[in-house]
């Protein structure tokens, strides 16, 4: 049992109604959630507002209310703590509830529009790999240890993401790596946690139909670094125009890594092959599993992180050549008829670009590339013309298809993707608003040697359409598909 002036702690608090001295047996911001002894926090939302829901949490047995409003109503036996930022002080009373467990973690975050779930993923199995216990907060899933949670969002809400952490803990883990998006970051989920370090992988446009302007985006990203204390690291990707942006303000130690300019970790690619490709890193050659610019880049950010960490460097090296790529991210395989099969999480312009770019590095000339690509509904519009013009640029066959369409027409999603197509690329793409048809067509399309990238949905097994999550999985529809048209 928790009394709720200890959760107060360090709390920001603007007014106390009642007696702090009450005992607290849950957090809860969702009112469905309130049991008996609840602390109810009462969070502004885009949607709904908690304020309208004080009531009925009251009704359902919480005996304190923390809210930026008073309700003009107060009941009697209930303690009422008001705050200027609720979002803000919902993070610090769940790290005080659970025992800040992050403080008894080296925690670190990583942000960035593209590569936060390998980087996270890939340091996650790096230190399992030296025999250091680790947990990870990712996309893709939680884990702890090597027990496996499923993950519902890129950061999850303060009460989860401090449970989770409580549970490292217990588990014996050391280290967490954590992704850090820019919605978490603004929405102040990560407030009252303590960070050893973050880095940053780059920023490109995505987004925008949440935080409105490039500029807002860039903000809400640059928050995790100059909340850092002295103590902590933060290492920045130094190719990136924005990388020396996010080091403005931030106390941390600051530290780079980077392909093309000369930092604290730069890598080099000797080699690039699509089973993998032959790396200089830190003057030592190692070879990686990973494939493509995007992934040498992650793999140096990686080995920065672990070298800041305090890891010892050709054990680190040592086993990056271990490594294996991330699910859906990079994730291919050779068909019996010779055809190979790509599926990739990249549903930004700077990804596809990436993915596309890199497919060029390693094919010889002579085979077709086909991309089969989507836009997802109620989100970023701007960047529908901008991926179809990348995707009919780069590749030899496009096939504009639906991608979690959520409540939009994807026939209206794809005639948006169809007005970045230049006049004379119009002949290479065709349009099939049924994602399974479109991956099917392009198996029918695609001859030996040939390559079909299947980008935007990676690691995801469901189609979001109308408020249901359909269940569909690129990697699955494009196996089944080579195999029926081999036999």
């Amino acid at each position: 049992m928790k009394l709720l002036k200890d959760i107060l702690y360090t709390a920001p608090i603007l007014d106390a109604i009642g007696s702090t001295n009450v005992a607290v047996e849950n957090i809860a911001f969702d009112s469905r959630k309130v049991v008996k002894e609840s602390l109810f926090v009462a969070v502004p939302g885009t949607v709904v507002d908690g304020h309208d829901y004080i009531a009925q949490a009251i009704s359902q047995g919480a005996r304190s209310i923390v809210c930026e409003k008073l309700p003009e109503e107060l009941h009697d036996g209930t303690t009422y703590i008001q705050v200027k930022d609720a979002h803000a002080t919902l993070g610090i009373l769940a790290s005080n509830f659970y025992g800040n467990p992050s403080s008894k973690l080296k925690l670190v975050g990583i942000t960035g529009t593209n590569g936060k779930t390998t980087v996270a993923t890939l340091c996650h199995r790096l230190f399992m790999a030296l025999g250091q216990k680790a947990g990870l907060l990712s996309t893709v899933n939680v884990m702890i240890g090597r027990e496996i949670h499923p993950a519902t969002h890129t950061t999850p809400d303060p009460v989860s993401l401090n449970s989770y952490l409580k549970k490292m803990v217990d588990a014996g883990c050391k280290y967490c790596f954590m992704e850090a998006s820019s919605h978490g970051i603004e929405q102040r989920r990560i407030a009252g946690l303590k960070f050893v370090g973050a880095a940053f992988t780059n920023i490109s446009h995505d987004h925008l139909d949440y935080h409105k302007t490039f500029d807002d985006y860039i903000l809400a990203k640059k928050a995790l670094f100059d909340a850092l204390s002295p103590e902590a690291f933060v290492l920045v990707n130094q190719d990136d125009k924005h990388g020396r942006t996010m080091l403005l303000h931030s106390k941390a130690k600051k530290y780079g890594f980077a392909l093309k300019t000369d930092t604290d970790f730069k890598a080099r690619i000797i080699e690039h092959q699509l089973d993998g490709m032959l790396l200089q890193l830190d003057r030592q050659e190692v070879w990686t599993k990973l494939i493509g610019t995007f992934n040498a880049l992650n793999i140096a950010a990686v080995y920065g992180i672990a070298v800041l960490l305090g890891e010892d460097k050709l054990q680190v090296i040592t086993a990056i050549s271990a490594l294996q790529s991330v699910e859906g991210r990079f994730q291919h395989f050779q068909s019996e008829g010779g055809v190979t099969a790509i599926v990739d999480y990249a549903h930004t312009p700077d990804a596809l670009k990436n993915v596309l770019e890199t497919i060029g590095k390693i094919r010889t000339g002579a085979e077709t590339v086909i991309t089969v690509v989507g836009c997802g509904g109620n989100r970023d519009k701007t960047k529908r013309p901008e991926m179809a013009n990348i995707a009919t640029q780069l590749s030899d066959q496009v096939i504009f298809t639906s991608d979690n369409p959520r409540n939009e027409d994807p026939e209206v999603i794809i005639q948006e993707m169809e007005a970045g197509v230049e006049m004379q690329l119009k002949r290479k793409y065709l349009s099939i608003s049924n994602r399974k048809e479109a991956i099917r067509t392009a198996a029918r399309l695609a001859n030996k040697n040939d390559i079909i990238l299947i980008a935007g949905k990676g690691h995801e097994k469901y189609q979001d359409i109308k408020g249901e999550k359909l269940p569909f999985d690129d990697m699955a529809v494009v196996r089944e598909s080579l195999t029926q048209n081999q036999n």
